[in-house]
């Protein structure tokens, strides 16, 4: 058997892996830990480690979460009123319709009361021409 492996033979760069025991004493940002003690009801004087980058950006990072939250209500508000307005446009465009539907109606009934009126005035010169022909024989 020999010692070769299947694999390519190829160089590549490999990082090498440290395994740290207990707390490790930079975050992976590249800062240093932290070691902070808590002051909550729930576990007081509790030890936890933090990346002092983001323990001196905690107020920042607060901010942030707030004004992303604010965002996020400002985003639901303007669907909503989007919504609204959409609503809106579409029953200006409904009424739009309506009316443009109403208006050729009627005047199609127009014409059709026109032409019945000339139908039937055509109907009684014709009766008070064949009245005063038949008179008149």
């Amino acid at each position: 058997m020999s010692d070769v492996s299947g694999a390519s033979s190829g160089s590549s760069m490999v990082r090498s892996r440290k395994r740290v025991m207990g707390v490790p004493k930079q975050c992976w940002c590249g800062y240093e830990i932290s070691t902070l003690m808590s002051r909550s009801d729930n576990n007081p004087y509790r030890r936890y480690h933090r990346c002092s980058y983001a323990v001196s950006k905690k107020e920042e990072i607060n901010v942030l979460k707030n004004k992303m939250s604010n965002l996020e209500e400002l985003v639901k508000e303007f669907m909503m009123e989007r919504g609204e307005s959409e609503k809106k446009v579409f029953e200006k465009m409904e009424m739009k319709l309506e009316t443009e539907l109403f208006d050729k109606m009627d005047e199609v009934l127009m014409e059709a009361k026109w032409s019945m009126k000339k139908m039937c005035a055509g109907v009684v010169i014709a009766c008070i021409v064949g009245f005063v022909i038949i008179k008149l024989v």
